[in-house]
């Protein structure tokens, strides 16, 4: 049994009712329900006795220190056998660590700590990777996103990583620690016996100078499937050293995500040689980077590679004009493998996107997702983007959001929504003003259709 409630207030008969089924969940998952550590006291003798229960997952809610104090009691009972665990942002503190502490040194059974979002600070962090340290740690998947740590927590983490081979996962986004301690970290990935298979180090301070040490992860970590090194500065030079390792024979990266990297079109030459010859790549994230008309060109040549497998591309406020849209256009009709193109808060146009739909509706392009929000984009396109609704059945997701369709665009998106051959499951429209006329014939076409959801 699982229960799965999210955004809800908790009254004391609700709480109380809930618990009863507890009592029998495998899954709970508590996402902002305004708990707080009374409610924790609850959940411990819930894990105490209930063995089956193996993930617990209480985001964003007011725990606490105290909170995770009575948390940590039934986890350290010997029933408990809970495998995932999830406390991001719930207002904790260092204090909470040596409690965590205490559960990853003695219960074997935790294999995921989700703790981001909170103050724990580098003496905090430090006392996690003791726990980590103990042989009775079976820890996988370690998530310290903005957690308010420095260059200092580096030699603690290498340590935990040299004792902890069953590690797959180490997400350190959002924290302050710069090329130094990524240098650091990356050599002790290198040396470390785990497999690791997910790098997360977005907004972390990293330049070019960090990236011929993480060029030698992806060369000596076969097992490396997902990096995302966004929002640093490691513009087109660090992205050269990054494709040294990526083109590595032994690189298997499946996810790679270099959204705002200060990349401009000189990064595309590097990058179409990945996506056509790099066939384990899937997902691809180049959001806001100058790559501009000319780099968008090269990468949509690659993509037409029979050896490209690219299924995603996240290619949002790269600077694209309507001048990209045949190129992309020919790409779509080429490649069978791409299902998501993100193309947002690109200056299209009516004419570009006409062009893009010419590519859409060839047999070739299997489409499922597509957004294209904010794309100076009027009525003028809807007619040719209701008729690709109408016809390419893999269509699943539209976004068309921040575009001036008005009343007439709207409903000539309507009107291939009502047809049956139109396979539209999820329409975005943010921010698009119409009438209550056709208000009142988006929420009859919803009651109508009720597997189509319309967001706005």
């Amino acid at each position: 049994m699982e229960l799965d409630i999210q955004c809800e207030e908790m009254s004391p008969s609700r709480w109380a009712e809930l618990l009863t089924t507890m009592k029998s969940c495998k899954t709970i998952r508590l996402d902002d329900c305004n708990l707080s550590s009374s409610n924790c006291e609850d959940l411990s003798s819930i894990i105490n006795t209930n063995p089956s229960l193996t993930e617990l997952k209480l985001n964003n809610n007011e725990l606490g220190d105290e909170g995770v104090e009575y948390l940590c009691k039934g986890l350290l009972t010997p029933s408990c056998s809970l495998q995932k665990l999830w406390l991001q942002n719930c207002n904790l503190t260092s204090a909470s660590c040596e409690t965590l502490r205490s559960v990853l040194s003695a219960q074997p059974s935790l294999t995921e700590l989700h703790v981001g979002d909170n103050r724990l600070g580098t003496a905090g962090v430090k006392v996690l990777c003791q726990g980590m340290m103990n042989p009775s740690c079976k820890l996988q998947k370690l998530q310290l996103e903005y957690c308010e740590l420095t260059a200092d927590i580096v030699e603690a983490l290498n340590a935990a990583l040299q004792s902890k081979p069953t590690l797959k996962e180490l997400s350190l986004s959002n924290n302050t620690l710069g090329d130094t301690a990524v240098k650091q970290l990356c050599r002790g990935l290198v040396e470390a016996s785990c497999n690791l298979e997910l790098l997360h180090l977005e907004n972390c301070g990293i330049t070019s100078d960090s990236c011929m040490e993480i060029s030698a992860v992806l060369r000596n970590k076969s097992s490396l499937m997902d990096l995302s090194v966004g929002d640093n500065k490691i513009g087109d030079s660090g992205l050269a050293l990054l494709c040294q390792g990526l083109m590595h024979p032994s690189c298997k990266i499946q996810k790679l995500w270099l959204w705002d990297c200060d990349l401009t079109s000189a990064s595309c030459k590097d990058l179409s040689r990945l996506i056509s010859t790099k066939e384990t790549l899937t997902e691809i994230s180049l959001i806001d980077n100058n790559l501009r008309d000319s780099g968008m060109e090269m990468l949509c040549q690659a993509l037409k590679d029979p050896k490209s497998k690219l299924q995603e591309l996240w290619v949002r406020e790269c600077g694209l004009t309507t001048a990209c849209c045949k190129a992309v256009s020919s790409a779509l009709s080429t490649n069978k493998h791409l299902k998501v193109l993100h193309i947002g808060e690109n200056k299209l146009g009516d004419a570009g996107v006409e062009l893009l739909c010419e590519g859409l509706m060839h047999p070739n392009c299997n489409i499922q997702s597509l957004w294209l929000g904010n794309c100076d984009l009027t009525a003028g396109c809807c007619a040719t983007l209701a008729t690709v609704m109408a016809t390419k059945q893999c269509l699943t997701e539209l976004d068309l959001s921040y575009n001036p369709l008005e009343d007439e665009g709207i409903r000539k998106i309507c009107e291939a929504l009502k047809k049956p051959s139109c396979n539209v499951q999820q329409l975005i429209l943010y921010d698009i003003l119409w009438s209550s006329e056709v208000d009142d014939e988006l929420r009859a076409l919803e009651e109508s259709k009720p597997e189509v959801k319309i967001i706005s």
